[in-house]
This record gives C-alpha cells, structure tokens and sequence, in this order.
C-alpha cells in the first residue's frame, strides 16, 4: 500500500501508512455489510509507537472513515492528535485491555454482524459443521454478556476468560478477534463471519452433520499449507481493498 506524508510534521510514514490501511479496513468493512450505524471498532498499533494506537472518529459512519480523520490515542484513551472527533468510550475500554496486556494483537477487530450476534447467542457457540467452523474449533475463547463494555474492571474477565486464544464471542453481544497484522485479523474475520452465516443457514435446514475431531485436527495442521506468500491474509485483504477502491478511493486522503 502506498505510503505518504499527512500534511502534520509529527506524522511518521508508519504512522500514515498504518493510517491508510486501517481506512482501508474500515471501507472493506462497510462493503462487506459489517458495519453498525457509527458503532463498533477496527483498532491498529502504530509501529515503532509503544502504546499508541488508531480508532475510528466516534460519530462517523465506517464508509465515511479516512487515513487523516482516524483518531490516535494511547493506552489510556487520551487523543494524541488534535482530532475534533471523540472516541467511544465502550470501543476503547475494550480494545485497551488487550492492546495493554497482549504484545501480539497489534490489531483488535470488534462487530455486531448478524450471523456473529446469533451464533453467539445460542449455547455452545460455533459448532464444526462446516469448513470454516473447524478452521477455529478449540481456537475461541467466550466471555459472558456483561453489558456495555464502559466498565474497567471488566477488562480482568475479558483477558482471563481470552487465555491463549485470539478469538472471542463475547456471548449475547458479537465477534472478537485480534491478530499480529491486520490482514490476519482480518481473514480471522472473514473466515469466522462466513462459519457463522453457514452455521445459521444449516440450522434452518435441520440437523447438522458434525466434523470428527481427528478430521478436524487434520483440517487444521493443513490450512497452512494452501496459504499464499505474503502472510496471513494479505493477499485477500489486498484483494478487497482492490474492490473498494473501484467504489471509492476518498478513504486514501
């Protein structure tokens, strides 16, 4: 993705192409039917920046997201930049928490899809019955419905109830998922939304057939090896982002 220069001289390249792609992310997003009115949150460190990250203007819609109008805040929700826009409170308590205790998720992903919000809502969660249910099956962690995530002292529960998983249902309430990149984060995504609405279309159709586990374990230790160069997800968030850019290219400014 191609870099440039925020018209700001405290803007690092990093910072502004983290900024591009997080924009990016947010148009994907919106594309796809994710989002949620101006609700919901896509967050991304700032390389070589400890504790200051990117979230999106409280306020705007994800299709009116930018790279320069996305707000820069630390790890105790103070804007680092000279934004108009406020950050939601619930978004950053949430995404903080991890962000603070997890060195690996530099990007935390966060929905209110359909399909997640149902799936979540049912117990026992996501069931191996399809392709991309066992891409994740012993890989989610779930946390109990609390209410709006305003509340510090939530944020223990969440990351002991995460453990060493890096997909969560937040029960009753939506998809959770984080990853070293953003396109990981973002094929997690993907792949769990899609497990999600094949779940819910294979319920309606009566009873499901069930993955084994050995089979799934196979399953699992195989997906690496149809993954194309570049690292997880990157060549399908470029494809997307291919896409977007056919309807709107603004998101670059």
């Amino acid at each position: 993705m191609a870099t440039a220069a925020l018209d700001k001289p405290q803007i690092s390249d990093a910072e502004w192409e983290a900024r591009q792609q997080l924009a990016a992310c947010y148009r994907v997003f919106d594309m796809l039917g994710w989002s949620e009115m101006i609700y919901n949150h896509i967050t991304l460190k700032i390389p070589g920046e400890d504790g200051a990250f990117l979230i999106n203007p409280f306020g705007l819609h994800f299709s009116e997201v930018t790279a320069s109008n996305l707000v820069k805040i630390d790890i105790d929700g103070n804007k680092l930049d000279d934004s108009p826009y406020p950050v939601n409170l619930a978004g950053f308590t949430q995404h903080a928490v991890f962000h603070r205790h997890l060195p690996d998720a530099h990007c935390i992903m966060h929905t209110h899809t359909t399909a997640g919000m149902a799936v979540s809502s049912v117990e026992g969660g996501l069931k191996p019955t399809n392709f991309y249910a066992c891409n994740f099956i012993g890989q989610i962690a779930y946390h109990d419905f609390e209410g709006v995530t305003v509340r510090s002292e939530e944020g223990e529960r969440l990351v002991k109830n995460l453990g060493d998983k890096r997909v969560m249902f937040l029960k009753n309430h939506g998809i959770l998922v984080m990853g070293r990149t953003l396109p990981e984060a973002f094929i997690k995504h993907w792949s769990l939304q899609r497990a999600c609405e094949i779940q819910i279309a294979t319920a309606s159709m009566g009873a499901p057939i069930e993955v084994s586990p050995e089979v799934i374990a196979v399953h699992q230790r195989d997906l690496s090896k149809v993954q194309i160069p570049g690292g997880a997800g990157k060549a399908d968030f470029d494809a997307m982002v291919r896409l977007v850019d056919k309807i709107d290219t603004s998101w670059r400014n």
